[in-house]
């Protein structure tokens, strides 16, 4: 049962909406002046308070102004007869959660606090969730023991407490998208968006308006204006993943973007000022695009300000084990399997070329198809893998009790995916079909756009 706190001097009122809030269903207690409503909020916990202004010992702001020191979070509404626009915005300026003017009916009170209780429901989802990010993306609970991770995850910390732009290089499912969103939860931006970006799954002439949005009518399909990533962004980090995909017109526009920390969108002469940090990735040798003339080299030096390598699953051989078994848990119960310890030996000796996107694909697929079996070395895949393709054609062992066309056609596609770096162009061609029919598979199957 909700518990209301309702603080007025008005002997008439209290008895009216004392009685009109129990009749239906809310347990109310009343206080008839700032100073006992105090006393009762500190001794008995509301969840709402509802509360006038012009009240003897204690006004209804100064009141606010107590709750909120020791609770940010209890929906507050301030009532008062003399209404004004002034005393609206000192009420909500002081924290009040709602403003209403006597004399009210009843149905519009409770309008305000049901709205007022959907927001603190909201509110405190909203800080379940970023609380789970924060421990999901802290340091210690990043999957890896051997000496390369360390050396990351220490680098990780240093550079969350810094607000400078990071350029992180790494091979291509070694993870970089996690090691971002590790920096940003530890950041002081970390209850502001984080945004990622792949600048190479973005065509060509949408990357402008993708990344700083567009006015309406800009061009054809502009149906409304429309912010770009880097204003859903503001206050908090954009991560712009393989940014060495980017071509020199956008890469000449986003090098204003890092000088002057301002946007115009595609169409549009205003200019709007942004905060945001600045965590770029790339797989490619920025230096040698730089030297070829396809990369800018003032931009390469606006975000070079910290490097940060990212060592290939080949260079921490001790952390496939844990991985492996991170992968596994990560299941339902009934897909659930195990590796033997010589296939996790072979494993370990593999050079995993996909990097943990391989590794997570591969526990992928045995859950698929060797669901609740232990897995020997002679069902690892790259023992066969070569000999499986002949002239062209893919042949693949089928088990007794039988597969999901589904799961197979998404594993193939994951498998082309990796194969080429996630490009998508690059992959419709290696699958022989339409790109828009990829990007329908992939969207059908859950895989990353």
């Amino acid at each position: 049962m909700i518990h209301i706190l309702l603080i007025d001097d008005d002997q008439s009122l209290i008895r009216v909406t004392e009685y009109q809030l129990k009749e239906d269903g809310f347990q109310v207690s009343v206080a008839r002046d700032g100073k006992e409503g105090w006393k009762r909020f500190e001794n008995e916990h509301p969840d709402l308070v509802i509360s006038d202004i012009n009240m003897p010992y204690l006004n209804g702001f100064e009141l606010i102004q107590k709750i909120r020191k020791v609770d940010t979070h209890i929906p507050i509404i301030i009532m008062t007869a003399y209404g004004s626009l002034d005393n609206a915005l000192q009420s909500t300026d002081s924290g009040a959660d709602d403003y209403l003017t006597k004399p009210f009916s009843f149905q519009t009170l409770k309008f305000s606090i049901q709205k007022c209780l959907q927001l603190r429901d909201t509110s405190s989802e909203n800080e379940r969730l970023k609380r789970e990010l924060y421990d999901k993306f802290a340091p210690e609970n990043i999957i890896g023991q051997s000496e390369a991770m360390k050396n990351v995850m220490q680098t990780v910390a240093k550079l969350a407490a810094s607000d400078s732009t990071v350029l992180i290089y790494g091979e291509s499912g070694t993870g970089k998208e996690l090691i971002a969103r590790a920096i940003h939860s530890q950041s002081k931006r970390s209850r502001k968006p984080f945004i990622a970006v792949n600048c190479a799954a973005i065509p060509d002439n949408l990357v402008e308006s993708e990344l700083f949005g567009h006015a309406k009518g800009a061009f054809t399909g502009a149906v409304a204006e429309t912010k770009g990533k880097f204003e859903a962004a503001d206050q908090g980090t954009i991560f712009l993943d393989e940014i060495g995909d980017l071509n020199l017109d956008i890469q000449t526009k986003l090098l204003r973007v890092l000088q002057e920390r301002e946007i115009g969108r595609v169409g549009e002469s205003v200019v709007r000022k942004v905060d945001v940090r600045v965590i770029a990735a790339t797989h490619r040798h920025l230096q040698e695009m730089v030297t070829a003339g396809t990369f800018r080299q003032d931009l390469f030096y606006r975000l070079n300000v910290i490097p940060l390598d990212l060592p290939p699953l080949r260079a921490r051989k001790a952390d496939i084990p844990l991985l492996a078994q991170h992968f596994v848990h990560k299941l339902e119960k009934e897909r659930q399997f195990k590796f033997s310890a010589a296939a996790l030996e072979q494993m370990v000796q593999y050079d995993w070329p996909g990097n943990i996107r391989e590794l997570e694909n591969l526990v992928e697929r045995f859950s698929i198809l060797n669901a609740g079996t232990e897995i020997q070395p002679d069902q690892l895949p790259w023992k066969s893998i070569d000999s499986s393709v002949r002239d062209g054609v893919l042949t693949l062992p089928f088990p007794e009790e039988g597969v999901s066309l589904e799961e197979i056609e998404k594993y193939v596609i994951q498998q082309a995916l990796l194969k080429n770096r996630n490009n998508q162009t690059k992959t419709a061609h290696f699958l022989k079909m339409p790109r828009h029919t990829l990007i329908y598979r992939m969207k059908k199957f859950g895989l990353d756009i």
